[in-house]
């Protein structure tokens, strides 16, 4: 079995590695506090590094779960990053959701020290990391995801090679631009239904196997309905993600009308203290009016 690396705990990070330990690959863990890699060693065994250079010592696949590009940078470059401590023949594999340029930038740092490199951003939120039921979006070499895919797996539904390196990046932009629309309408729906004093529990079940049905139709509905929102995707890391929409749109020359609007319904709610709160607590901003 491959060894693993993981680099990032956080709500995400922590589950996946966690299936990769309890697969058969042995994983080192490093996070930024180390509280977190103890208990996750703790938790599933494996082992924990001081350092992200410790981590990816001996490693076959190196996969990090962090979060921005700046945050992907200071954990790969330098002395204590992951390159340093990467052997030839391994891959590096960001999970990160970032820039496409971050992505190429990586592949040309990597192929230097004869490292593959594969960006492969993911969708399906915690509960889809909890229960291993992630869509991974892929962007590099075929060669480079053939020795990941097998690794991968145990904790995702779906992996795709998009295209060459970069591809995953822009693949996950086109999910949060679906993403984004899908929510305002959901939250539109739900409000309207309640406005028309329907049982929304009926209504959920007529129309939850028709042209409407969508993820969030069938996992945050009722969250929705009872004003549940401290669980999932934080409106403040949906913001950082429409960011990069926005500046890779801007740089092929395109407007994205309807994800400007959302975004601005998201910086909204961060301004009445919802940063934290799942993206679904769009629909708040209609039951205040």
């Amino acid at each position: 079995m491959p060894t693993c690396a993981f680099i990032g705990l956080g709500v995400m990070g922590y589950p996946m590695a966690g299936y990769l330990q309890n697969s058969g690959n042995h994983t080192t863990v490093y996070n930024r506090t180390i509280s977190k890699a103890e208990k996750w060693v703790e938790t599933y065994g494996g082992s924990l590094a001081a350092t992200p250079c410790e981590a990816a010592q001996g490693a076959d696949v190196v996969m990090l779960c962090v979060g921005n590009d700046d945050d992907v940078r200071s954990v790969v470059y330098g002395e204590f990053g992951v390159l340093e401590g990467m052997e030839s023949g391994s891959v590096l594999v960001d999970h990160t959701t970032a820039s496409a340029f971050l992505a190429k930038e990586l592949e040309e740092a990597c192929a230097e020290k004869g490292v593959g490199f594969v960006d492969a951003p993911i969708s399906g939120g915690q509960a889809g990391a909890e229960s291993g039921q992630l869509s991974v979006m892929c962007g590099g070499s075929q060669e480079a995801f053939a020795k990941i895919e097998p690794v991968i797996d145990v904790y995702s539904k779906i992996s795709i090679l998009v295209g060459p390196s970069g591809h995953g990046q822009l693949t996950k932009m086109v999910n949060q631009v679906c993403i984004g629309g899908l929510l305002q309408g959901l939250s539109e729906a739900l409000e309207f239904a309640k406005r028309s004093n329907l049982d929304t529990e009926k209504v959920l079940q007529a129309i939850s196997q028709g042209a409407s049905a969508s993820w969030y139709l069938s996992n945050r509905s009722e969250t929705m309905l009872a004003g549940e929102f401290d669980h999932g995707f934080a409106v403040d890391w949906m913001r950082k993600d429409f960011g990069i929409v926005f500046e890779e749109a801007e740089r092929i020359g395109f407007d994205l009308p309807v994800t400007s609007l959302v975004d601005g319904f998201f910086a909204e709610l961060q301004e009445k203290g919802h940063s934290r709160s799942d993206v679904s607590s769009l629909i708040e901003l209609l039951t205040e009016k």
